[in-house]
């Protein structure tokens, strides 16, 4: 077995736990479950990647543990700060994106998918911001910046993946579409009467999206180190 495997194993089993205790309305033994997820898929890349990380990827897992520990603390002020927390995640992924991927070349085929692309984007956005409870409009300003800052996030993915079509920008998209799943669901979740299927949907594409970005990481960096040798 190789050394990553055993993180990875984890890593599953804490995504079955928590659909299991979700299923069965264990609401604590659910985020107990869910808190094992980032460690795991932390060590993974970790060993996948020789021991070798980025400073912005560093922070990106940093900031996901905290708004990880603020939900598992249930206090107060846990909503604002996993808000807060994960847009900083989102704004280092944006960086990522902008400054270590080539400048996008727009074709003539390419104008109708992305138009679609944008319209889509601001109608889910304009639709998720519209759907507030009493805790989301004392910062209504906060939660429309964090949607912003994860539209942008998906645009980028997302046109990349249509100008491209490469397999890092796949998983560029995954990892959008998880996060983005992720937060609307969790805005449902808080909006809607409680409901086992939004919960599971929300923590699922949450877990999810932690893989995707772990993938998009370790793709990316062998990218980064066949540039480097082919130079």
């Amino acid at each position: 077995m190789k050394a990553n495997k055993p993180s990875l194993i984890l890593y599953f089993l804490a995504l079955l736990f928590t659909i299991i205790f979700n299923c069965m309305q264990h609401d604590v033994m659910a985020v107990y479950a869910k808190s094992i997820v980032l460690p795991a898929i932390f060590f993974y890349f970790l060993i996948s990647s020789d021991y070798k990380i980025g400073k912005t990827e560093a922070l990106v897992f940093l900031f996901c543990f905290i708004g990880q520990v603020f939900e598992l603390m249930d206090v107060e002020i846990s909503e604002l700060g996993g808000v807060l927390s994960f847009l900083i995640v989102y704004i280092l992924l944006l960086r990522i994106f902008i400054t270590r991927h080539e400048r996008i070349k727009f074709r003539k085929r390419d104008i109708l998918p992305i138009s679609i692309v944008v319209i889509f984007i601001v109608y889910l956005l304009i639709s998720v911001l519209s759907l507030q409870s009493d805790n989301m409009k004392k910062f209504n300003w906060l939660y429309t910046f964090y949607g912003i800052i994860l539209s942008l996030l998906c645009y980028y993915a997302f046109v990349n993946y249509i100008t491209k079509g490469t397999y890092i920008a796949f998983l560029m998209s995954l990892m959008a579409i998880s996060y983005m799943l992720s937060d609307m669901f969790f805005i449902f979740c808080e909006y809607f009467s409680y409901s086992i299927v939004l919960i599971l949907i929300r923590d699922i594409t949450q877990i999810l999206a932690y893989y995707f970005m772990v993938a998009y990481f370790l793709k990316k960096g062998k990218s980064h180190k066949k540039m480097l040798y082919d130079n």
